[in-house]
């Protein structure tokens, strides 16, 4: 099941969504709006072990947009 990232166009909130389906519409968690743009994100791959300190697991400076990473 995919996770995919959206910004709202009626409160600008950016979010997580996982989709179940191919035929899930997915809708804003904050505001219940179904305006969502898709967003262009980087996909996560875990090694193991500590993220090094000044790294983002995105590689790029809050490109995760992950409360969990070091530089957002």
């Amino acid at each position: 099941m995919p996770i995919y990232e959206y910004v709202c166009s009626e409160c600008s909130q950016p979010s997580e969504i996982l989709l179940k389906g191919r035929r899930d519409r997915p809708r804003c968690p904050h505001c219940g709006s179904a305006k969502l743009q898709r967003q262009f994100s980087t996909f996560a791959a875990h090694r193991g072990g500590e993220v090094p300190a000044g790294k983002c697991p995105a590689g790029a400076a809050g490109a995760c947009r992950s409360e969990k990473c070091p530089l957002a």
